[in-house]
């Protein structure tokens, strides 16, 4: 079985372990839900189904339970609005226009609702009952059964709703609806709109394990002995005081139980919360780190009069982290290098309705790199990001959207720190960026604010802020009054000009560049000009640092030598914030990687900078130049090695020594064939690359990232497409239009193609090569096996097929889904 598809069916066997069981069911709500884009009138349906209305006065009778006006209300007629399922985005889908926002990749954005319902079973009558929406952008209002029921002030933090009280049974129907308000926004890139993460039905003992409430992260004793010290929030929604304990049972990734312990008896009062304390020894765990991801599962379950009423599975990672201000950062003793890139969560042709398995396939693509860290700017994180985190072995620097110390984003900030602190792959929590109070008194407050509520809830992961000005004074000393000063780790975006200065003042805190770079290109292009293309030489960066180059910043942080290491802007480029240019662009020139994945220059500079345990060797740019020939052409020899030998058609240009971080170019005058080069170490060949001048594009080729899916309507699959000459060589200069055909139990939910400029749709079956690729999202349909076979046509080129295969899903190992 393909290893991306056997880790998913290990983590669905896994999650179903709990769910198949009658303790708890953790059913999907993802199918079914009706979507309207566009505000609608609470005076167009008049509410409170069943309710003797004695006049149209929805001051009156629209703020009583149960008793919403318009599309709100339990009995509104949505049979004509839109099906979706979700995770959904409706700007994605929207037509680029000129006079919308800027820095949200200009696309029309407002206000959209959503409805969906469902039937309990009378069975259900007394369980806990919790709706869990765990993404609304921007803002959102929820209603259930004609009540508001919750508002949620950030669409990156989760919301958690009980329905116990006014959930409806057997053949009574129950009514969800969301008013999504994107016309407001929380940050200065593309967010996207509408229910973009995935929905969730928890039915759960009324003695029950909280949401996000089992604290069991691994630590060191001083003993040297590692041991989890579980915290366990018990959480009581039946009619009387309830007494129980907890149990923790460790099990290896052979399933196999290596520790155990039990609590001592607590109380829980009606509609009250208990905490459950207990410590668990466990005996030399394998260690988790960046190359042996090792994961165990920890078991919690909740005993009531010796018999089991609930139970949950957390993940765990037995490591140790540590921030030095001399040593920087060391990850189970030894130091480490954050090799990391900051990214947004948009995708090709999906905008932020991520399907959970292309999380996994970014960070494939940054470790593919040499990136060993990852930090989520500026938000918190979905959280399949953090499981695909912890199994391949990336770290985080784990960021909240506000800088706010009112009691609303405090909230916020302990919701990501519960949610979050059990995840290996977490080593920092960011709790600003960039802010205009940061180096004030003011700002050093609030962040003292924050960072004492972190303390709280996760004693063993330091603080940070990215900060890009206010360290210092006007002395050129620590400034007394910012934020810095009570963090546990300076963190600099940009100011390489001061890291020396920095470094002086804080002498006793560890550092991390939070943010550096701001490296522009445009994949495939090597002039600037006045089509809104950059140059990709890694020559060409926004003029607010002085060293912001791939090449030039990096060596800046490795000069640095306490220094914890870097996250660069960005990996992946993102929608909005079209720097440097304005409309017609319409998404960043930022990124390693497109908005595809496509590996930029800077992608490869980056590898030969980061990978030093296999050689690395790439030429930039192509060699189809027709019309420059004699004329010079720049060329970079990107490389880890000592030496490379350049040579044209057999005749050698020049022999170069490789500076670390500059590494080597040329100048050679253009002349059609092949351009090869000798990497070597102490004299003896270590890697050959090459570039040819193609030929014309004469066929299509496809290409999926995986040749298999697991058929549960969630599994996704990139496929590239890209343009070949007769020799089937890639054609980079290829740019033409490709006509898409799909048949079998799957479908086509995004294409996209990298290009910054583009105002192609990104939904449909048609999609632009540009500069030789492109890309198509496929999706498997639930309870679906079979041949997914894609097609791909051009004008006067030869067709290209693929085929991926859609796997069964064991009944037992799929994802329950509550019908509409």
């Amino acid at each position: 079985m393909n290893r991306l598809l056997a880790l998913a069916f290990l983590t669905l066997s896994l999650a179903a372990s709990v769910r198949a069981a009658p303790l708890r069911e953790t059913l999907s709500l993802d199918e079914g839900w009706r979507f309207h884009l566009g505000d609608i009138a609470r005076e167009s349906f008049p509410g409170g189904q069943g309710v003797n209305l004695y006049g149209p006065d929805i001051t009156y009778h629209g703020a009583k339970a149960g008793s919403a006006w318009g599309a709100a209300a339990r009995g509104y007629d949505d049979s004509g609005w839109k099906r979706v399922d979700l995770p959904h985005d409706w700007v994605v889908e929207q037509p680029f226009d000129e006079k919308a926002l800027k820095q949200q990749g200009y696309r029309p954005r407002g206000i959209g609702w959503y409805r969906r319902t469902f039937k309990l079973s009378p069975a259900d009558r007394g369980k806990n009952l919790e709706l869990q929406l765990d993404g609304a952008a921007t803002h959102a209002t929820v209603y259930f059964n004609g009540s508001e029921v919750q508002h949620n002030w950030s669409g990156y933090s989760s919301m958690y709703v009980n329905l116990t009280p006014m959930a409806r049974y057997g053949d009574d129907i129950n009514t969800i609806a969301v008013r999504v308000d994107a016309a407001d926004t929380e940050g200065w890139w593309y967010e996207g709109g509408g229910l973009y993460r995935h929905a969730w039905l928890v039915k759960r003992s009324p003695l029950h394990i909280a949401t996000d409430g089992v604290h069991a992260n691994p630590v060191k004793a001083t003993d040297g002995q590692w041991v989890i010290p579980a915290e366990v929030t018990l959480a009581n929604t039946g009619p009387e005081v309830a007494s129980a304990r907890v149990e923790v049972a460790v099990f290896d990734a052979a399933g196999q139980r290596v520790a155990g312990g039990s609590s001592a008896a607590v109380s829980v009062v009606p509609q009250g919360e208990a905490l459950a304390k207990l410590t668990v020894r466990v005996t030399a765990p394998r260690l988790w780190s960046i190359d042996a991801p090792n994961l165990y599962t920890v078991r919690t379950t909740v005993l009531r009069d010796g018999k089991p009423v609930d139970a949950v599975d957390t993940t765990a990672g037995f490591r140790t982290i540590r921030f030095d201000a001399k040593q920087g950062f060391l990850l189970n003793g030894q130091p480490l290098k954050l090799k990391g890139t900051s990214n947004h969560q948009d995708h090709a042709g999906v905008g932020v309705a991520m399907p959970d398995s292309l999380w996994e396939f970014r960070l494939r693509k940054l470790k593919e790199m040499g990136s060993n860290a990852y930090r989520t700017a500026h938000n918190p994180p979905a959280k399949e990001l953090l499981d695909a985190a912890d199994r391949l072995g990336m770290l985080v620097m784990d960021e909240t959207r506000h800088f706010n110390a009112s009691t609303e984003y405090l909230q916020q900030l302990r919701w990501l720190v519960r949610r979050d602190r059990n995840h290996p792959s977490v080593i920092l929590w960011s709790l600003f960026n960039e802010e205009g109070l940061q180096g004030t008194e003011e700002g050093m407050e609030m962040a003292r604010v924050m960072n004492a509520v972190v303390k709280q809830l996760d004693a063993t992961r330091p603080t940070t802020g990215a900060q890009n000005k206010g360290h210092l004074g006007p002395d050129g000393k620590a400034n007394p009054k910012n934020a810095a000063q009570v963090l546990d780790v300076v963190g600099i975006n940009y100011e390489a000009d001061l890291y020396d200065k920095i470094r002086a003042a804080y002498p006793d805190k560890p550092i991390v560049s939070t943010e550096d770079t701001s490296q522009v290109m445009t994949r495939g292009e090597y002039t600037t000009d006045w089509k809104q293309v950059v140059a990709s030489y890694d020559e060409v960066f926004p003029g607010w640092a002085a060293t912001s180059s791939a090449r030039n910043s990096w060596e800046a942080i490795m000069k640095q030598t306490s220094f914890a290491g870097g996250f660069s802007w960005t990996g992946f480029a993102y929608r909005g914030e079209p720097t440097p240019y304005g409309w017609p662009s319409a998404s960043s020139h930022f990124g390693a990687l497109d908005l595809c994945g496509f590996p930029k220059t800077e992608f490869f500079v980056r590898q030969a900078m980061f990978v030093k345990d296999r050689p690395v060797l790439t030429l930039v740019p192509h060699w189809n130049w027709a019309g420059k020939e004699g004329q010079n052409i720049k060329v970079l020899g990107l490389t880890n090695a000592e030496t490379v030998a350049l040579s044209l058609n057999g005749q050698l240009v020049e022999e170069k020594k490789v500076d670390p971080f500059k590494m080597v170019e040329w100048q050679v005058p253009y002349a059609p064939g092949r351009l090869e080069a000798v990497a070597k170490k102490a004299g003896r060949e270590v890697a050959r690359f090459a570039v040819e001048t193609t030929g014309a594009p004469v066929a299509l080729r496809l290409a999926p990232d995986r040749k298999a899916l697991a058929g549960d309507g969630r599994d996704a699959v990139p496929v590239t497409v890209e343009a070949v000459d007769a020799q089937g060589r890639p054609v980079p200069t290829a740019n033409l239009a490709v006509e898409l055909a799909l048949r079998g139990p799957g479908a086509n939910i995004g294409v996209g193609n990298g290009d910054p400029n583009s105002h192609d749709p990104e939904k449909g079956n048609r999609v632009r090569i540009y500069n030789g690729l492109a890309q198509v999202i496929l999706q498997s349909r639930r309870d679906s096996a079979g041949d997914l076979v894609l097609r791909a046509t051009a004008a006067g080129l030869k067709a290209a097929e693929t085929t991926i295969e859609v796997r069964a899903v064991p009944a037992m190992a799929a994802v329950p889904v509550l019908a509409p």
